[in-house]
């Protein structure tokens, strides 16, 4: 009878709407996934104040002085051991590197036990907080961790409270 046969060469709306949909998604993905120099910063900062934290909990469980000691390149833990001061060489206790690029710039407060180094350079030292077997640290002091123009401080209080971001 007279039908016609219809050849449409071409998409439909639902089909470019599902394509734009997908791509969407994979965009978002990839953004996503790029990773943040302020986000890395803070992990390294929200890490070293866990371990400060964990370090300062250890001393209270053993009933024995800890140290923790900053540079601007590393950090790591000692124990009192024996009547002397021991390299901590077990997890999470174990010296670490800052992460590439963060450089820590030490400082306490009036009397800390910041070394000089061989610089000479204010906040180039090396900065010990010993913890003693209450938890209570030597002296109140804070470390600013900079990457790249950006800044993340961690403080630790007379109590013994660390915080991060202040």
């Amino acid at each position: 009878m007279g039908r016609e046969k219809r050849n449409d060469a071409g998409f439909t709306l639902v089909e470019l709407m599902v394509v734009i949909a997908i791509i969407g998604f994979a965009s978002a993905a990839v953004v996503l996934s790029i990773p943040d120099p302020r986000g890395r910063l803070m992990d390294d900062a929200d890490r070293f104040a866990a371990r400060m934290a964990a370090v300062r909990d250890n001393a209270v469980i053993e009933a024995r002085p800890v140290a923790v000691w900053v540079s601007p390149t590393a950090y790591g833990f000692e124990q009192y051991v024996d009547g002397q001061w021991q390299e901590g060489d077990e997890k999470p206790f174990i010296t670490t590197g800052w992460s590439g690029g963060t450089r820590a710039v030490v400082g306490g407060t009036a009397g800390s036990s910041v070394d000089a180094g061989d610089g000479g350079e204010q906040g180039s030292g090396r900065l010990v907080l010993r913890f003693d077997s209450t938890g209570l640290p030597s002296e109140a002091a804070r470390v600013v961790l900079e990457r790249e123009g950006e800044q993340v401080m961690i403080v630790l209080d007379g109590a013994g409270r660390v915080r991060v971001g202040e």
